[in-house]
């Protein structure tokens, strides 16, 4: 199929407007563009007529540009260029729209920082965390919650039946102390052993 594709510099004349659609997401937002002319007998640069055009966007395109375009920025868009009439108010008008492949912002008049939108992973998110990935297997699968012996799932990962560890701190059982040995000294020689000063008796 024949596409007529244009690459236009201009500038932001309106806010990003953004809509779901059955068919997916959707923005578009009207660009203007102003050729500057050398006028040689002023010997000054000098501004041309203004064209506008309608911008559209879909799916990803259409989110991203909501969060990166604002009004008066300039751009660069690259995209097939359509032309369709409408009849409005009885009269016959000529709209030009761009059906945009890719939207950026123009360097030469700025500095831009890029942020790169990563596909979130459904298993991040999960409670159980991302199933384990095998040959063939789907890589966006999540992990099922564990189950129990009776086939109900297991709430919270933790013991069958949802029961959750005790936090009671264990009863203490005493100890009983071993009485202490009574030691006997023998004196050398055999001798009987030496009684108490008590059980002596005086003249």
């Amino acid at each position: 199929m024949n596409e007529t594709l244009v690459t236009l510099v201009g500038n932001a004349a309106t806010a990003v407007e953004f809509r779901e659609t059955a068919s997916g997401a959707m923005a578009r937002f009207r660009f203007a563009v102003t050729p500057r002319r050398w006028d040689r007998v002023k010997e000054v640069w000098a501004d041309g007529h203004t064209s506008f055009y309608t911008v559209w966007a879909w799916r990803t395109l259409a989110a991203n540009l909501t969060g990166s375009v604002a009004v008066g920025e300039p751009l660069v868009v690259h995209g097939r260029l359509k032309v369709r009439e409408e009849e409005l108010e009885g009269q016959r008008r000529t709209f030009v729209d761009i059906e945009a492949v890719a939207v950026g912002h123009d360097l030469t008049r700025g500095t831009a920082a890029f942020r790169r939108v990563v596909r979130g992973e459904p298993g991040l998110t999960s409670r159980y965390g991302p199933a384990p990935v095998t040959a063939g297997a789907d890589p966006w699968a999540v992990r099922e919650a564990p189950e129990q012996p009776g086939g109900e799932p297991v709430e919270g990962g933790g013991p069958a039946g949802g029961a959750e560890p005790s936090e009671e701190a264990p009863e203490e059982v005493p100890v009983r102390e071993r009485p202490a040995r009574r030691r006997t000294v023998r004196q050398k020689g055999g001798a009987a052993p030496r009684k108490p000063d008590s059980d002596l008796v005086t003249a």
